[in-house]
């Protein structure tokens, strides 16, 4: 298994911090945001390969801190503006074509932070034999609306999927955290030549939960999303002794 971490945004909410610098990367307590990520999977899941996907802006600042560290390698994805950027679906692309990757694929977002470890998920999606995503309950329509939806049946099992649906068909939403078999992670040009977006991470997650079977995993614990200032402060008093 690859894990593959989505860190080629340009974090405007967070300036002037990260006008210069990798969200990702910031410390929160005696870590980064992304060593906490990678530490969790290889001490906890088993997971020896890592590729960041990083904008040019950004790339040998990550080169840099991956120095010494033969497991994680860095794919540049040429772009320099947030303006330009190829959307979280192409990067995906972009990485496994230009690594030849052709393992099973655990996706994340490089810039949450979780107080709960990822080798359940990859258990689990082990278990089930599908490709997987995480779910947890948001009962706030606001929040639904800025999502994605998804419904389960009594075995996990995704009937329904919508990305940032007006009228919500159930409460489980979908952080960025998927796995992926090799078969359809191989799908992502089909998924973009029908029409799926190349933008939001669970764009194709959407897209292949139409084509084949799915399953979602409910998070044991909460989520960070360090999307702005606030929340990073928040994520620094929770976590900064750890």
């Amino acid at each position: 298994m690859t894990c593959l971490i989505l860190a080629a945004g340009y974090a405007t909410r967070l300036y002037p911090l990260t006008e210069n610098f990798p969200k990702p990367l910031l410390e929160i307590g005696s870590s980064t945001i992304l060593d906490r990520l990678i530490r969790d999977l290889e001490e906890n899941a088993g997971v020896d390969k890592f590729t960041v996907i990083s904008n040019h802006k950004f790339a040998k600042i990550f080169e840099k801190w991956a120095e010494g560290r033969p497991e994680i390698s860095v794919a540049d994805d040429g772009t320099e503006t947030n303006e330009t950027r190829l959307g979280a679906v192409r990067d995906i692309l972009f990485a496994v074509e230009k690594q030849d990757i052709r393992d099973d694929l655990l996706v994340m977002a490089g810039d949450n932070v979780l107080d709960f470890s990822l080798s359940g998920f990859v258990s689990y999606a082990a278990a089930c034999g599908t490709s997987c995503v995480m779910c947890h309950e948001e009962n706030d329509l606001a929040k639904q609306q800025k999502t994605a939806i998804i419904t389960v049946d009594e075995n996990g099992l995704i009937t329904s999927y919508e990305e940032k649906p007006k009228a919500p068909r159930g409460n489980l939403a979908v952080p960025p955290f998927y796995f992926y078999r090799r078969e359809d992670a191989a799908r992502i040009p089909e998924a973009l030549a029908d029409g799926c977006g190349a933008d939001a991470p669970g764009s194709f997650a959407a897209w292949l939960s139409r084509h084949t079977p799915m399953h979602a995993w409910r998070m044991p614990g909460r989520r960070y999303d360090i999307g702005g200032l606030e929340s990073y402060e928040e994520a620094k008093r929770i976590f900064g002794n750890s």
